[in-house]
């Protein structure tokens, strides 16, 4: 994977370097353009050291913009104003526009990565708009302070990697439901459990890379979502359900991540009023609907992928209770895990599963992250 990094002259520019490393670990080889105001904010030699290349700062005998503009992704990071209408109206008058263009003309993907000031970058919106109307991609900025600020490297490093794959998922719509459900008991109390939603966070984010088109219903979660991905927020298990009978009919998969309550509380006041804590009560709790038991009823033709999750049982036992689920639910496939393993589940970085369909597959302990990309492989190895 070869990556064109420009760096133009905002004060984001100091940015630059750490996503360069970021970019490298992800296995890309990077070379750098930049322009002579990024160079008054940071030093060439910075870039050098963070691509492990010579830094192209004049076009040369070498034509670098041609040698350059067939890399798998250009990405312009930051994006000042002036690079971004210059390359709107297809103007060549330094290195890193003239570069942009003739990627242009090879229809080299071109991301593009805004930071400036707030009133600069309202003002370039139509210039903008047009260069989004003729393919180009637009990571948006956090735009903040009365600025639009540089967005976090590990989101602008997802949507490097989703250009450079092989889409295995162009033109799907995931959807992945994620994080804890919360069950009110009066205004300030309720009933959840331990997921922080780095499952399906990790999910979504192996979906989006591969192509797909991502939503994430969101319960409580414990980590940041990337704005790159439609958001719909929840709380309770009933609000995730009235939410599902909005989405579920446009999606072509749906990953059932979230940790949804087995049971809500029936009042123990009228809902409006905190209850005493100076006496004790009785809560009384009643079942809720399964989510993943009304998925096919909303869209009979989605493949859907549910977890089911138990605690110290054997592997035999994990996997009976699967089956028995996918049966029940018409999943397609399920991913079991065992809660007492030490080191996975809720809340940890690192999780151990059993993939269920006609086959099982075992997955041992390792980081969600690889756990997301072994559910992807199967799932597109049984839609397609």
């Amino acid at each position: 994977m070869e990556v064109v990094l420009c760096v133009t002259g905002s004060v984001a520019a100091i940015e630059a370097v750490k996503l360069a490393r970021e970019l490298r670990r992800q296995g890309a080889r990077v070379k750098c353009f930049m322009s002579d105001d990024a160079c008054h904010i940071i030093h060439p030699y910075a870039m050098e050291f963070a691509t492990g290349e010579k830094v192209v700062l004049d076009l040369t005998g070498e034509i670098e913009h041609v040698k350059h503009a067939r890399a798998d992704v250009v990405l312009v990071a930051p994006a000042t104003a002036n690079v971004i209408s210059k390359f709107a109206y297809k103007i060549a008058d330094n290195p890193i526009n003239t570069l942009l263009i003739t990627a242009f003309g090879y229809k080299t993907p071109i991301i593009f990565v805004p930071s400036m000031h707030h009133s600069m970058y309202q003002a370039i919106l139509p210039n903008i708009q047009k260069l989004k109307e003729e393919g180009i991609i637009f990571i948006d900025p956090k735009e903040e302070e009365e600025k639009a600020k540089f967005p976090v490297v590990d989101d602008i490093t997802l949507q490097v990697l989703r250009e450079t794959s092989d889409k295995s998922l162009r033109g799907k719509n995931v959807l992945v439901s994620a994080g804890a459900t919360f069950e009110e008991i009066d205004p300030v109390r309720g009933i959840t459990n331990r997921s922080s939603g780095k499952m399906g966070l990790e999910i979504a984010r192996e979906a989006f890379r591969r192509g797909a088109e991502v939503t994430l219903l969101c319960a409580r979660m414990e980590v940041e979502v990337p704005p790159i991905f439609s958001k719909v927020e929840v709380e309770s298990t009933t609000e995730m359900n009235r939410e599902l009978e909005k989405i579920l009919p446009h999606q072509d998969v749906f990953i059932s991540t979230a940790a949804v309550s087995d049971f809500t509380p029936e009042k123990a006041g009228d809902g409006e009023v905190k209850i005493s804590s100076s006496e004790d009560i009785t809560l009384k709790l009643k079942r809720n609907p399964k989510i993943i038991d009304s998925a096919k009823k909303i869209n009979p033709h989605i493949f859907m992928v549910g977890f089911k999750a138990e605690y110290n049982v054997s592997e035999e036992e994990l996997v009976k209770s699967a089956s028995r689920k996918m049966k029940e639910s018409g999943a397609d496939l399920m991913i079991a895990n065992d809660l007492s393993v030490e080191g996975a589940g809720f809340g940890s970085d690192k999780n151990e599963v059993i993939l269920v369909d006609e086959d099982v597959f075992r997955v041992p302990l390792r980081s969600k992250r690889e756990i997301a990309q072994k559910i992807m492989e199967r799932i597109v190895q049984k839609i397609y």
